[in-house]
C-alpha cells in the first residue's frame, strides 16, 4: 500500500465574479436600487422591457487555485501558510469534498474529518449530542465506535452543560470547541484543520494543539492552515507556502515559516533618509539610517544564532545641551516585545550631546534570541521631562537562523523548539555510584 495519502496534481479552481444576469420580472427592492443608480436609465428600462430577458454580462473570472501540484505521505503533519486570498481555504475545501475543482485532480485515501469554518459541518437544529452522532456516522464510524469515544468527546470540548441545547444557541467559540472535538476524537485518516482555531481561547487553542500532537502520534495525517507561524513550526515537519493561488515553496516547516514572514515584513534589514525632511524627528535630534549589522560592518538580514548582532542607528544632533538616551525594541513574529535596551555608554550617559552625527550600537550576543523574523524599533528620548524626539516603529526586520551543528541551546534535538529566547546555558552534573546496598546485583 502507497504511503502517500494526499495527492494534488494539476488543481485549479475558478470563479466566475461580476456576473448578473437581470430577471424578466425583477424584484421591486432591484427597481429601486436601479431607480437610485440611474433615474433616467431606470425609467427608460422600465418603458422599453416588454417581457424580455436582458444579455448577462460579460463574464469575468479569477483563478484561486492554479496548477497546484504535492504529496502528503501517511503520518506527515503538513502546515499550509500564506496570506489572506492567497486560495488556502480553498484548497481545504477542494480537499475535503466541499467543491469541485476546474481542472487537475486531488485524492485522499482514508477517511477525511474537515474543521474548517463556524457552521460547517453541524446541524443547527440538533444538539450537540446528536451532532456528534451526526458527524461521526458522516465519517463512516460506526455507533459503538462513537459510544466508545463520547465521555472523551464531551469532556474535552468542554460544553457538557449545553450538551443536549441546540447548537444554533451556541457561541462561536462553543461550536468551535466541540466541532474540533469531534473531528479530532472519531480517528479520522487525515485531519484538515483551518484557521477557526483562532475563535477559540488561549488556553483552548494550547489544548488543540496538544490533541494534534497526540494524533499525529498515533501515526495519522494533519493538514493545518494558520498565520499562526509558532504554532505551525511547533506542530508541523513540513509545510507549503500558497501565495496567488500556487505553491511558492515547500520544505521544512522552520524554513517556510521563516521565508513567508520575511517576505511579509514591509522593511528590510537597512532604512535610511537622504532628505532630513522627511526623516522621523524634531529640532533637537533627527534620524538619519537604521540598520542590522555584523562583526564586519556588513548590512546583514539572516543572522547565524551563535553570532552577536548590531542594531545600529545614525542619528544628528541638531541643537546642544540635551541629554539624549538612544533606545531600542525588539519584536517576534507575534508582536511580542523580546525586550527593551536603553544605550548606557557611560561616555554619553548622562552628558549633554554636542550638535553633530552619532553611530549607537546595539549588540546583541549570540546565544541568546531564538530563531525566528524578528523586527526592530529605534527611538531617542530625553527624560526630566520625559520627551521622545524620534521614534520609528518597524524600522528595520531580520531573521535569526539556528545552526545544524549541535554547538547551540538546541543540541541534538531536531524538532521544534518552542521559547522566544534560546540562552546556551551552562549545565553541571554530578554523579553518585549506585550503593552497594542497593545494587540491582545483590541477593
Amino acid at each position: 500500500m502507497s504511503d502517500v495519502v494526499v495527492r494534488v496534481a494539476g488543481l485549479g479552481k475558478r470563479y466566475a465574479i461580476g456576473t448578473r444576469r437581470k430577471s424578466a420580472h425583477p424584484m421591486l427592492r432591484d427597481a429601486l436600487a436601479e431607480l437610485l443608480r440611474s433615474p433616467r436609465s431606470a425609467l427608460r428600462g422600465l418603458r422599453d422591457r416588454r417581457g424580455r430577458a436582458e444579455p448577462e454580462s460579460r463574464p469575468s473570472h479569477v483563478w484561486a487555485l492554479r496548477n497546484v501540484c504535492f504529496e502528503v505521505k501517511r503520518g506527515e503533519v503538513v502546515g499550509i501558510i500564506g496570506p489572506n486570498g492567497a486560495g488556502k481555504s480553498t484548497l481545504l475545501k477542494i480537499l475535503s469534498r466541499i467543491t469541485e475543482p476546474t481542472e487537475g485532480r486531488a485524492e485522499i485515501h482514508g477517511r477525511v474529518a474537515s474543521l474548517l469554518e463556524v457552521g460547517t459541518g453541524f446541524h443547527p437544529e440538533l444538539t450537540g449530542h446528536e451532532n456528534i452522532y451526526l458527524s461521526g456516522a458522516l465519517l463512516g464510524m460506526r455507533k459503538g465506535d462513537i459510544d466508545r469515544n463520547l465521555d472523551e468527546i464531551v469532556a474535552f470540548s468542554g460544553v457538557e452543560k449545553y450538551i443536549d441545547t441546540p447548537v444554533k444557541h451556541y457561541s462561536s467559540g462553543m461550536y468551535v470547541r466541540l466541532a474540533f472535538a469531534v473531528a479530532a476524537h472519531l480517528e479520522p485518516d487525515v485531519l484538515i484543520v483551518d484557521e477557526v482555531l483562532a475563535v477559540g481561547d488561549v488556553a483552548f487553542q494550547r489544548k488543540c494543539l496538544a490533541k494534534m500532537e497526540d494524533v499525529h502520534q498515533h501515526g495519522r495525517t494533519i493538514l493545518f492552515v494558520s498565520h499562526n507561524m509558532p504554532a505551525v513550526t511547533r506542530l508541523c515537519q513540513r509545510a507549503l507556502l500558497i501565495s496567488a493561488g500556487t505553491v511558492q515553496a515547500d520544505g521544512p516547516a522552520p524554513q517556510i515559516a521563516s521565508t513567508y514572514l520575511l517576505a511579509s515584513l514591509r522593511n528590510t534589514a537597512e532604512r535610511s533618509w537622504s532628505d532630513p525632511a522627511t526623516a522621523p524627528g524634531n529640532h533637537v535630534a533627527r534620524l538619519r539610517r537604521v540598520r542590522i549589522t555584523d562583526d564586519s560592518g556588513t548590512t546583514v538580514d539572516t543572522v547565524d544564532i551563535r553570532r552577536r548582532v548590531g542594531i545600529e542607528m545614525v542619528f544628528d544632533v541638531l541643537a546642544p545641551g540635551h541629554v539624549l538616551t538612544p533606545s531600542c525594541e525588539v519584536f517576534n513574529e507575534s508582536g511580542l516585545c523580546l525586550f527593551v535596551a536603553h544605550d548606557l555608554d557611560p561616555a554619553w550617559r548622562c552628558r549633554p550631546r554636542p550638535v553633530g552625527t552619532f553611530t549607537s550600537t546595539a549588540w546583541l550576543p549570540g546565544n541568546l534570541l531564538a530563531e525566528g523574523s524578528l523586527q526592530g524599533s529605534v527611538r531617542v528620548f530625553s527624560k526630566n521631562p520625559y520627551v521622545v524626539h524620534f521614534r520609528h516603529d518597524g524600522a528595520v526586520a531580520f531573521h535569526v537562523v539556528d545552526s545544524p551543528d549541535g554547538d547551540t541551546a538546541r543540541g541534538d534535538w531536531d524538532g521544534p523548539f518552542p521559547g522566544v529566547v534560546r540562552p546556551l546555558l551552562s549545565w553541571t552534573t554530578a554523579f553518585d555510584p549506585l550503593p552497594t546496598a542497593l545494587s540491582p546485583n545483590q541477593p
